[in-house]
């Protein structure tokens, strides 16, 4: 009997629930819009009861508790999602189906994804990063997901600001950190409400994007020396951004540490919308192996 395996990227805005087989040959997938727990849980339950799965990996936006000795190991935490913040996720889940399960966050599950079958193929450690509505990092080192007694927030490091950089930041906590000043809304609220699709390629907007990416780029490089720094999110889809992010990382490095080529070093996700996804499959494939 073919064995199968479960995945659930749980955004928000929609998670995306996955069967595989050993091959990761998508036995069904489905998109359910992230309402609140008990409408978008409810059709969770109604796509997993119709598979027998050895295990579950479930890659879910945050915060979120992944210490295994917390009291609320497994809950999404402080989220401002309308009736997310405090949920048991992974409770609810594991009263409902009796398998093993990965509990981490979704850019950390986009970032194995990404290590095993596309951009940073080959390699043992990446970094993943995402420019959209939010901004975020998950990291692979030595072939393991980055944790510690929390997840990464890499979306929240302070930044020094660009000379000519006015705009005050986006976050609600921290103002100008990382996302503050990188994210989707930001980048539409410096060039004035205009979305980020009409602001033209040249304008100076994108110079500073590429800084402040290029500076994250920098400490990332310092703290974890990835061998492959991979953007996904909205934002990473203006194609001109990436030779400005290169540019800026090395006169921010000053040659201080070698790199790979930055042409190969600081590149856009392979997999695109599937990274997730495919991170979660092949992470339930291990659990059920152990």
């Amino acid at each position: 009997m073919t064995k199968l395996y479960g995945a659930i990227e749980a955004g928000g805005t929609k998670f995306v629930c996955a069967v595989s087989d050993t091959d990761l040959n998508i036995v069904e997938r489905v998109q359910i819009p992230t309402t609140v727990p008990a409408e978008t849980m409810a059709q969770v339950f109604e796509f997993f009861d119709k598979y027998t799965v050895e295990a579950i990996a479930i890659g879910s936006f945050g915060p979120i508790d992944v210490n295994k000795n917390s009291a609320t190991y497994g809950y999404v935490t402080t989220t401002p999602k309308k009736g997310w913040a405090n949920y048991n996720f992974l409770g609810d889940m594991k009263a409902h189906y009796d398998v093993p399960y990965v509990w981490t966050t979704d850019v950390n599950v986009a970032a194995y994804g990404e290590l095993k079958r596309g951009a940073a193929k080959g390699c043992q450690s990446c970094l993943y990063l995402t420019v959209g509505t939010g901004m975020g990092g998950g990291a692979v080192v030595n072939g393991k997901v980055l944790e510690g007694f929390g997840h990464p927030e890499m979306g929240h490091i302070t930044m020094r600001r660009h000379p000519e950089d006015k705009y005050e930041g986006y976050c609600i906590y921290h103002k100008d950190c990382l996302e503050g000043l990188t994210c989707g809304p930001a980048v539409e609220e410096r060039a004035g409400g205009v979305k980020a699709y009409d602001i033209p390629k040249d304008a100076k907007d994108w110079e500073i994007e590429a800084y402040y990416l290029a500076q994250a780029c920098m400490d990332y490089t310092l703290i974890l020396s990835p061998e492959k720094i991979v953007f996904g999110g909205g934002v990473s889809k203006q194609e001109q951004l990436f030779p400005m992010i290169r540019e800026s990382f090395k006169e921010q490095m000053k040659d201080y540490v070698a790199t790979p080529d930055l042409d190969d070093y600081i590149v856009h996700v392979e997999l695109g919308d599937d990274a997730g996804i495919t991170g979660c499959l092949l992470l339930a494939m291990e659990e059920a192996a152990k």
